[in-house]
């Protein structure tokens, strides 16, 4: 039985697939499983198979040849294994489709290959060498959750990793096309459910056709109680018979029954959308939009990279609740995914480095703490695990007093420098300006600027850390501005070094260029930006107490490690009440209110109505001091929202996400004034 589909997914590894390898009918090696004791494909037949069960029956080649729509088409997929199918429905696509189109691959996995594995299983097929290393290159590592992979400019994949029914009733997307493939119902008749083909129903879009290899009766009954119409096809090889066949009118999607008002805005045009704020908010949007072709004008009073994101060096890192929370949820995963799009973005690795984090337990409080969340999450060492402080010692390259969590995809970047490439993505346009406000017009907005000029577009994306609610429309969201300082010391001729950042009270990078940067204070409520000689002192005081072996051998090598040695920059960010970021459509607050005003005396009395959206504004906001994690997957949820495309997370945490959970909160507490009425951060 699958949890219900708003719980909470467990923030833990899975269990990865066990191989064998056999040769099959044609002589030739194959991946076996030793779990359901199937082959994943017959090295003899296998592309011919997959082509004629899922291509063909799926009439692909002639649908990518009409595709006209804006929109990716959508293949959904029951089971990744070897990704075969998947690389040849992008062969497929590749030989057929539009130069304009793009293609959206989705696929479930609860028992993912390990890497080896993979590419060892797809040498089997030379041709396709090339589009399977993109695929090895990206593999994720097997936590449970959606990771999205970028196979080509046009071609995009994610892996749903976990229960493919789960996965199926979390998706946020809807299915042009389903590969019903897996281990056969004999051999796996945990994933042949009714629940699945529910799922699959619920995830269609109209006319979604199917195919699957098998004629089981549990399969040909799960459809039709769930609404396909199926037929009986000529099967492949030895198989006399399989299965196609499509569902008209998919059944209405009952999961916003609960939560109406997290019900997405209707898609509209975006030929052209305007961007406002260049941090890393704001550019990880507008890279984001420009890569699936829309035209993108990304507006900054500043220059890319500015203010919160204006540092030379920060780091990429998370700090993960000791029990599983949305938070969590969403912070990891977009850990993961910025490790994966950094290393697509800049494989040379000039905006970031790979390094590895360090966080220490300092406290027995921390220690408790962090004991408690390892045992909470069985997570893949790859990702997180605890070490002792001497193995902690060796991975820093300096002696250290604690053991703590060490996140070998973590890390540090280039913030300011990678606000640029991202700005310089082909498609963004910047323009130097203020923008002062915002009018719906209808066809789109208009954006008054400082200096008395207007601007018109589709659709607008407001990403102005603090100042993000300055405008009547986000007023209603509560941002706080938090002042915060980093330092930088140039370092002698043979100053010693560090391997790992290592995270305690602050930060401190492996120096870059000489320089060692550290920091950084956090001043809730201020906004000033002047680098002040109190913070710097604050600053070495943070690095002496976490590393004071190193801050010893430092002043051996004859840093000035004194206030007045120090440079620095200050900068403000934004957070919101709960410390998650908001990404998504900005809701009509005054009609929040009104339409849902009963919470606030029975909180499960639910009025159906759908949450009014102020149409085609959108907001990424509130990514704290963790942005670099936080940012790119937000701007690529924002996107793909926008282009009408499956989303890079599970709908609870897209929920978890939308700007309006704080009214709701609100509403139900019986909080009905607006966050600037209460004196909330409103920008000013």
């Amino acid at each position: 039985m699958t949890a219900a589909p708003d719980a909470l997914p467990p923030l833990a590894g899975l269990q990865t697939a066990r191989l064998d390898w056999r040769r099959d009918d044609g002589g030739e090696e194959a991946p076996h499983s030793a779990a359901f004791d199937d082959v994943y494909f017959s090295r003899h037949d296998g592309r011919a198979e997959t082509e004629h069960v899922f291509l063909d029956a799926n009439r692909l080649p002639e649908r990518f040849a009409d595709w006209q729509a804006d929109r990716p088409f959508v293949i959904g997929e029951t089971g990744f294994g070897t990704g075969l199918n998947m690389l040849c429905a992008w062969a497929c696509f590749e030989a057929h489709a539009p130069l304009v189109a793009r293609l959206h691959l989705i696929s479930t996995e609860k028992f993912p290959l390990v890497r080896e594995d993979l590419a060892r299983a797809l040498a089997a097929w030379p041709d396709l060498a090339e589009r399977a290393a993109r695929l090895v290159a990206q593999w994720p590592e097997p936590v449970a959750g959606v990771h999205r992979l970028w196979l080509d400019d046009r071609v995009t994949l994610d892996l749903h990793f976990g229960d493919t029914t789960e996965r199926l009733e979390r998706l946020d997307g809807r299915v042009d096309a389903w590969f019903l493939d897996g281990f056969a119902p004999s051999k796996n008749p945990e994933m042949w459910q009714p629940a699945l083909f529910a799922a699959m129903a619920a995830r269609s879009r109209p006319g979604a056709t199917l195919a699957t290899f098998t004629c089981a009766g549990v399969v040909k009954r799960g459809l039709k109680a769930a609404g396909f119409a199926w037929r009986k096809v000529p099967g492949f090889g030895r198989k006399r018979e399989m299965l196609a066949g499509e569902i008209a009118a998919p059944p209405e999607d009952r999961r916003r029954a609960a939560t109406p008002w997290f019900t997405p805005p209707a898609a509209r045009p975006a030929r052209h959308v305007a961007v406002v704020g260049a941090g890393i908010a704001g550019t990880s949007v507008a890279a984001a939009l420009a890569r699936r072709g829309v035209a993108v004008t990304l507006i900054d009073r500043e220059d890319p990279g500015s203010g919160g994101s204006g540092n030379d060096q920060g780091a990429l890192y998370v700090k993960l609740a000791a029990d599983t929370n949305p938070q969590s949820r969403v912070y990891l995963a977009g850990l993961l995914h910025s490790r994966r799009l950094l290393a697509t973005l800049d494989p040379e690795q000039a905006l970031w480095m790979p390094c590895g984090v360090l966080q220490l337990a300092m406290s027995d409080k921390e220690q408790a703490r962090q004991t408690r969340f390892l045992a909470h999450h069985p997570l893949p060492d790859s990702v997180v695990h605890g070490v002792s402080a001497d193995a902690a010692s060796r991975l820093a390259g300096t002696p250290l007093d604690h053991g703590g969590l060490h996140y070998p995809k973590a890390g540090w970047v280039r913030p300011a420098a990678l606000c640029r490439r991202l700005a310089a993505t082909p498609g963004v346009g910047f323009r130097r300006a203020e923008v002062t406000g915002l009018t719906p017009e209808d066809d789109g907005w208009s954006l008054a600027l400082a200096d008395g000029e207007h601007l018109a577009a589709d659709q607008v994306v407001i990403a102005t850390a603090a100042l993000a609610n300055r405008f009547p429309q986000t007023a209603a969201l509560p941002l706080q501005p938090v002042r915060g300082q980093v330092s930088r010391l140039t370092l002698p001729r043979g100053a010693p070094t560090l391997e790992r950042v290592i995270c305690a009270g602050g930060y401190v990078s492996p120096p870059m260029g000489g320089v060692l940067t550290f920091g950084a204070t956090f001043a809730p409520n201020q906004a000033a930006t002047g680098v002040r000689t109190a913070d710097h002192a604050a600053n070495l005081a943070e690095l002496e107490a976490t590393l004071p072996a190193f801050v010893a051998a430092l002043r051996e090598a004859g840093a000035a490690l004194e206030p007045a040695g120090l440079e620095g920059r200050a900068a403000v960010r934004a957070a919101s009440p709960d410390k998650s970021p908001y990404a998504g459509p900005v809701p009509v607050a005054e009609a929040w209110a009104a339409d849902y005003a009963r919470l606030a005396k029975d909180a499960t009395r639910v009025r159906e109505t759908p949450g009014r959206h102020h149409g085609g504004l959108w907001i990424s906001a509130a990514h704290g001091s963790r942005g670099f994690s936080s940012a790119p997957l937000c701007a690529e949820l924002i996107a793909s929202r926008i282009c009408d495309e499956p989303l890079p997370l599970e709908a609870p945490l897209v929920d978890h996400l939308h700007p309006g959970r704080r009214l709701i909160r609100d509403l139900i507490q019986g909080k009905h004034d607006s966050a600037s009425a209460r004196g909330v951060g409103n920008g000013s």
